[in-house]
């Protein structure tokens, strides 16, 4: 193979196929699962913050697949990129999969759920703040840089509190975590990746 030659858009084409489906997947679950309280309503009670979690890893996936179209900056992309880029989708499914279970059978309700999952379920999340600072070193150090050093800063800190949150029980905690989560993310989305250039 020549690695002089351009880049074949398919290729890119072609890995932003296979992502979107692990992505559609995963917004699928969620979605589902949040259809589930207006299909049944009053049949599992509603636990606001496991809620709010949901909303989060919407917002994340769809933030993800906006900023994803950077993966055309890599030349070549070689499997090891795609393989990493697709198992980083999958631990979007896994953190879906993780709100909504198949059945609730074993638990009162989604708060009882929630804080008896929240080991795993923050687990996955400090895994995605992790891998997130590899998938942008990927993009190249000046796509880094040009963040300045609130994108570490932001993950980084994001992993104590989904480390913090997967150790403790605290409602008022987790209360306060998805809430700021939810707007600083909308915050970081609308000043660093508005528009895609």
């Amino acid at each position: 193979m020549d690695h002089n030659m351009p880049p074949d858009p398919a290729v890119f084409t072609h890995i932003r196929v296979v992502i979107g489906m692990v992505v559609s997947l995963s917004l699928a679950r969620v979605l589902s699962g949040v259809a589930l309280f207006i299909q049944h309503p009053g049949k599992t009670k509603v636990y606001p913050v496991h809620l709010a979690w949901a909303g989060f890893l919407i917002l994340y996936l769809l933030h993800f697949w906006w900023w994803e179209f950077r993966l055309q900056v890599l030349t070549p992309i070689d499997f090891g990129v795609y393989l990493f880029v697709v198992s980083y989708c999958c631990l979007f499914f896994m953190l879906a999969v993780l709100l909504f279970p198949t059945t609730l059978d074993d638990y009162k309700d989604y708060e009882d759920y929630f804080f008896s999952r929240r080991i795993w379920f923050f687990g996955a999340f400090t895994m995605v703040f992790a891998v997130d600072l590899l998938d942008t070193a990927l993009k190249g150090i000046d796509y880094f840089e040009s963040f300045g050093y609130e994108y570490p800063i932001r993950n980084v800190t994001f992993i104590v509190l989904c480390l913090i949150a997967a150790w403790t029980a605290s409602r008022r905690f987790h209360a306060t975590f998805v809430i700021a989560a939810i707007a600083y993310q909308l915050s970081w989305i609308f000043r660093a990746f508005d528009l895609i250039e």
